[in-house]
């Protein structure tokens, strides 16, 4: 966590202390649904609002998040609600990816908006964790940020993607890359991150998860600024390449955001590498309406952790269909709409199971026992989705200008964190 940040969280802090007894008018309560004692429950609808970052510095745009977790939303209305009650769905705040707005748009909801929920969460800042357990507010989200792993109110749709003492890591990237590259015997691999918190974080953390696999880490570095992308890659990729004893590594691994795959992935085919290329990021169709972004990424393997949209199956077709519906027409999918539909599909799943009697504190009895199985990111459980990940995933690949899968959506035993 940067230091603006905590500077945030801890005047947010102070501020709540003075403002307490106004607080726990607003915290959802023990009262019961519909006697207008529970924050954003009524009769016959509950309250949910989201915070995604549409708009960025960047460029890089998470709007589709918001269309996904409509198409979930709307479908649940169609067949009745959950608990009888429909979802007031009020569309998702823009936290422009900066702290400042992030925590505002959680006050705004809360305060302002009194939901209940939100649901989704989408951003690469989470500076609102703290206002929303504190208030008690049920949120969801792609767990990627060390908010989502412990706080007892913050949900991720595929569980803790961040490893925590004492949880585990998710395997799902290493060894899908043993489809793509024949086992991890003998195989090396460089691993190149930003640098900030997030990327000192991820290095750590992937570095051991390939060591585990079987593959030699030649480069592992938070290196690359994380305020503007590079407008010369040489430094990194000179370093990257010569890693492995003077020569480049079997696969090069980039845990960034697609402006720097962009800029990395075509500086190191310049340089004639023929090994493997891959990142968690770039599985979007809407990449490709770039001759040059389309270049840049062909051939590059990318982590999903959710079923792949070339896979076939009933719920993905459902998942297309809802997609479709919502947009009002044909639209390209993207992994910014599952983030939104499955944070949606997790909370409506929990809330069937608190019932009628919907409040925070039937909600959060109801989240501590369930579970269930066949997901769209395989089987779910809480509250271990709190502390690790539900473990699945796939990679694919962009191949003349078309994504394939190059490793089936698959579950895999996690390994400790250390």
């Amino acid at each position: 966590m940067s230091r603006s940040i905590r500077a945030i969280t801890a005047a947010v802090a102070a501020l709540l202390l003075l403002t307490s007894c106004n607080s726990a008018a607003n915290s959802g309560g023990s009262g019961k649904a519909g006697s207008g004692a529970v924050r954003g429950v009524t009769d016959d609808s509950v309250k949910v609002g989201g915070i995604v970052s549409m708009t960025t510095s960047t460029g890089y745009s998470k709007k589709d998040t918001d269309l996904g977790a409509r198409a979930r939303f709307d479908r649940a209305n169609a067949e009745g609600g959950v608990g009888g009650r429909s979802i007031d769905y009020l569309g998702a705040e823009d936290d422009g990816q900066d702290p400042a707005k992030n925590l505002a748009a959680a006050r705004k909801l809360v305060q302002q908006d009194q939901v209940f929920a939100v649901a989704p969460m989408s951003s690469t800042t989470f500076s609102g964790a703290d206002f929303l357990q504190q208030q008690k507010v049920p949120t969801f989200g792609w767990g990627t940020l060390p908010s989502f792993c412990g706080p007892s109110y913050i949900y991720g749709f595929g569980g803790c993607m961040v490893p925590t003492p004492g949880g585990t890591i998710s395997q799902t990237w290493p060894e899908g890359l043993k489809n793509v590259m024949g086992g991890s015997e003998g195989k090396s691999v460089a691993i190149l991150a930003n640098d900030s918190d997030a990327g000192t974080f991820a290095i750590r953390t992937y570095k051991q998860s390939f060591l585990s696999a079987g593959y030699e880490v030649t480069y592992a570095k938070p290196a690359v600024p994380a305020g503007s992308v590079p407008s010369d890659w040489s430094a990194y990729t000179k370093e990257i390449l010569r890693s492995d004893g003077g020569k480049a590594p079997d696969a090069v691994v980039s845990v960034m955001q697609t402006p720097y795959n962009i800029g990395l992935f075509t500086a190191v085919k310049r340089t004639g590498y023929r090994g493997v290329l891959s990142d968690p990021t770039d599985y979007d169709p809407a990449l490709l309406t770039k001759d040059a972004t389309e270049k840049a990424l062909d051939g590059v393997h990318v982590l999903t952790q959710f079923q792949p949209f070339e896979q076939d199956s009933a719920d993905m077709r459902r998942f297309r269909a809802d997609i479709r519906k919502a947009a009002g027409k044909d639209v390209q999918l993207n992994m910014h709409m599952m983030t939104g539909y499955m944070s949606a599909d997790l909370f409506l799943a929990i809330a069937a199971k608190a019932g009628r009697n919907l409040t925070v504190e039937s909600f959060q009895k109801a989240a501590k026992g369930f579970s269930d199985t066949g997901t769209l990111v395989g089987d779910r459980a809480e509250p271990k989705g709190q502390k690790e990940s539900f473990g699945c995933g796939a990679l694919v690949r962009l191949k003349d200008g078309k994504y394939v899968v190059s490793a089936p959506f698959t579950c895999y035993s996690p390994i400790p964190f250390t």
